[in-house]
């Protein structure tokens, strides 16, 4: 099994790289080999380069795509860029992946949701951001797919591991501030990015191509999150709610997000199975 992975050295390439390493990994990986890659090694959005490192490099029989311009702010003042990584990276990556008969598994957004309705978003329900980093990522979805049909597009949402994340981001305020304003009308799914990368390895293994949500179990808001990261890691920090648009004036340069993107893993389930625990119990083991 010849692997090639973007971003290895964020979040979930780093938990893709833990999980790989498991005992319990799925008996297809257990003799691979792996090309774990970032910035400056290749730049995914340059076609060029991507088929330069696929001829010198592959063939590859699975490339996990884990790169992407993830800064939500900074996706509007800087959206040539977003779109560059976002959309045009996944595109490059799927022509390559056809032409070598590789499957993709492409890591998108709740983001591609407008988030106007309550409840879960599942599979077949119509994206509309309303982010440019909702967009530059919904056009990755689609340019990926047409590229190589052996596509899987795995979104995800509110993602933790280690890295720079808003639970230590919180940790971190907490050390500092008596007391944290966070936004309480936002809604979706925290999920563990090793949770993530051990279901991403099932599904690549899949013929069942196209997109699926994969996010840890059940709904919160960014301010009951915050407020759970407090109370299992024993922390004395008073966290004061607020709405969206308070947050909006009190930062006007900030992105609109969605209201409602809590997904519903409603392929993984119909499928190969939903092996995802509840979000406070995959908090609590990351805390620890």
């Amino acid at each position: 099994m010849r692997l090639l992975v973007t971003g290895a050295n964020g979040q979930l390439g780093r938990a893709l790289k833990e999980a790989l390493a498991d005992k319990d990994v799925p008996q297809a990986y257990s003799d691979y080999d792996a090309d774990w890659i970032e910035l400056p090694d290749l730049d995914i959005s340059e076609a060029r380069a991507v088929d330069a490192w696929f001829g010198a490099h592959g063939p590859y029989d699975m490339v996990f795509n884990c790169a992407a311009f993830t800064n939500v702010d900074g996706c509007e003042t800087q959206f040539p860029t977003a779109f560059a990584a976002n959309a045009l990276g996944p595109m490059n990556l799927a022509r390559a992946c056809a032409a070598n008969g590789a499957t993709l598994v492409h890591v998108s957004t709740d983001y591609v949701f407008p988030g106007t309705e309550p409840g879960e978003r599942t599979e077949k329900d119509v994206p509309a951001p309303i982010s440019g980093y909702g967009r530059s990522k919904l056009a990755g979805e689609g340019l990926a797919c047409a590229m190589n049909p052996r596509t899987h597009v795995v979104r995800t949402a509110w993602l933790y591991g280690d890295g720079k994340n808003f639970v230590r981001t919180m940790l971190g305020l907490a050390k500092t501030h008596d007391e944290v304003t966070v936004v309480d009308d936002q809604l979706g799914n925290p999920t563990s990015a090793r949770d993530l990368a051990r279901e991403l390895l099932r599904i690549a293994l899949s013929d069942s191509f196209g997109v699926w949500h994969c996010t840890n179990e059940g709904t919160c808001s960014w301010a009951d999150l915050t407020q759970a990261i407090y109370d299992i890691a024993g922390l004395d920090c008073k966290v004061n709610r607020c709405s969206s648009a308070d947050w909006k004036r009190m930062n006007p340069q900030s992105a609109d997000r969605p209201a409602y993107s809590s997904l519903k893993n409603a392929h993984l389930e119909a499928t190969i199975g939903n092996h995802m625990r509840p979000w406070r119990e995959a908090l609590e083991e990351y805390l620890q």
